[in-house]
């Protein structure tokens, strides 16, 4: 998080939560790829079990109006934030947290889980966009480029390729084989049903951001048709992670 971003968070947390609230994203169904739905939805879902009012504003270029270049952001007030992690320091600067009941063993858990998610999740899911060469020129070039006239969606397509590459290559991702990301995934789904071990959610004390994180990844990879269904297929061998996505759909987004 930037400097101007906790300066932000600082000054609005005495004012209350504003009822205009607007959440950027890009168009859905034009636009959106899978790791940029996925942390959309994510912060969707923390919003709602904060009982947060928003009004989601799709725009052509979100990501460009964005203060880190990433979505979703919102706009309170006079504040705009970007990502999940700093929408959820704003909020708790509100005194408004999911994370209250925690003791501080179940807080460095959930940060270590939340870092998980980030770091095999959304590079497995840039690497399947931006990498896998059929979904890329099935799926992600015409997304991405479809706002844009010719060529401008040609020089789009090229920067953001070249940006997601240059960033899975310093992260060691871009080498793998698409059989180790899968066996990347598997193993941190793993994990994750380990840590939910059947519980309604990943603490006893109720729903946190990263339920809403494993929400927006999972439902996203679960929902996201792609010229291959080996994702969603690994995901969907994990009967406790499908409970946990139906029963946040249904309690949080079918009211």
């Amino acid at each position: 998080m930037t400097l101007i971003e906790k300066i932000s968070i600082e000054l609005g947390a005495p004012e209350p939560w504003p009822s205009d609230v607007k959440l950027f994203q890009p168009y859905e169904a034009e636009q959106i790829l899978l790791p940029d739905n996925a942390n959309c939805l994510a912060t969707q879902a923390f919003l709602k079990m904060c009982q947060l009012p928003y009004a989601v504003e799709p725009r052509p270029n979100a990501e460009a109006m964005s203060p880190t270049l990433k979505v979703p952001f919102i706009k309170a007030g006079r504040f705009v934030i970007a990502e999940l992690e700093g929408i959820v320091q704003f909020v708790n600067g509100k005194d408004i947290t999911l994370t209250q009941p925690l003791d501080n063993d179940e807080k460095s858990n959930l940060r270590a889980y939340m870092s998980l998610i980030h770091s095999v999740l959304e590079m497995a899911e840039l690497y399947i966009c931006w990498v896998d060469s059929e979904t890329y020129n099935e799926v992600t070039s015409g997304r991405n480029g479809s706002v844009y006239p010719w060529p401008l969606n040609y020089i789009q397509n090229w920067n953001k390729r070249s940006q997601v590459i240059k960033k899975l290559k310093t992260l060691g991702w871009y080498d793998k084989k698409l059989e180790d990301v899968y066996s990347e995934v598997e193993t941190c789904c793993e994990s994750l049903q380990a840590r939910l071990n059947d519980q309604k959610f990943f603490f006893d004390h109720g729903p946190t951001e990263l339920d809403a994180l494993v929400f927006g990844h999972l439902f996203t990879i679960l929902t996201t048709p792609l010229p291959r269904s080996d994702l969603a297929n690994i995901v969907r061998n994990y009967p406790s992670l499908i409970d946990l996505v139906k029963r946040i759909e249904n309690e949080y987004f079918k009211k």
